[in-house]
């Protein structure tokens, strides 16, 4: 295990328990005390994400025996993450509702927010608008995520192909040492075999020279 996964784990978790109670303590704020609540959450979700992303680049950094067993402890943490996401939305809406009653009434509007289509209408199309900015935000971040991946993936891999060139490397040399001995015992042989080779013809001479003698001396007598 990675200390410094377990590090920023810990982190998360802390953080993620203390965002849990914020959101409990701002279902039963009202106005700026619930709004100035909900900003905090929405703080804490920041660093919540940066941790994670902190904890997908060191896991993925791991051996791959390690790196399965805190991915899937990252998507649950991905998924608790989520959930607290859909809190804040939800608190964040009603919050809102609240905000335009409030202001209606204070205009002396009510009743003529009751009686009006088109004012509702208005404000259901301003509130899509705003789903829509926030959609396009978390597909930018998603993106980022996604990206982010992919550099580590790239770099994992340009890492392992320049393992196997420089092991590549080291064999070569290793070919070469071999190489170049063998030439040396080869030529090492080559030269006892010549030299073997002039003695046994220097003693083949002397022999055929003292038989020669030999058959001489017997002739002559």
């Amino acid at each position: 295990m990675s200390e410094v996964f377990e590090g920023y784990e810990r982190q998360y978790c802390e953080l993620s328990a203390n965002l849990s109670r914020k959101c409990t303590s701002a279902a039963h704020l009202d106005g700026e005390q619930k709004k100035q609540k909900i900003s905090e959450i929405k703080f804490g979700i920041d660093d919540a994400e940066a941790l994670i992303r902190k904890m997908d680049l060191e896991a993925r950094s791991l051996q791959p025996s390690v790196k399965g067993v805190l991915l899937a402890k990252l998507r649950e943490y991905k998924s608790d993450l989520n959930n607290l996401k859909n809190e804040v939305k939800n608190l964040t809406s009603a919050n809102a509702n609240q905000f335009a009653r409030e202001e209606l009434l204070e205009s002396g509007m009510k009743d003529t927010l009751m009686a009006s289509a088109d004012q509702r209408t208005r404000l259901l199309m301003s509130t899509e608008k705003l789903d829509q900015s926030s959609n396009r935000i978390k597909e930018s971040r998603r993106t980022m995520l996604e990206t982010e991946e992919l550099g580590v993936s790239i770099l994992q891999d340009l890492h392992q192909q320049r393992q196997s060139l420089l092991h590549a490397n080291n064999t070569l040399h290793a070919v070469d040492d071999n190489i170049g001995k063998s030439k040396k015992i080869l030529t090492t042989m080559s030269r006892r075999m010549s030299r073997n080779k002039w003695i046994v013809s220097t003693i083949i001479g002397v022999l055929i020279f003292a038989i020669i003698l030999i058959l001489v001396f017997k002739l002559k007598h």
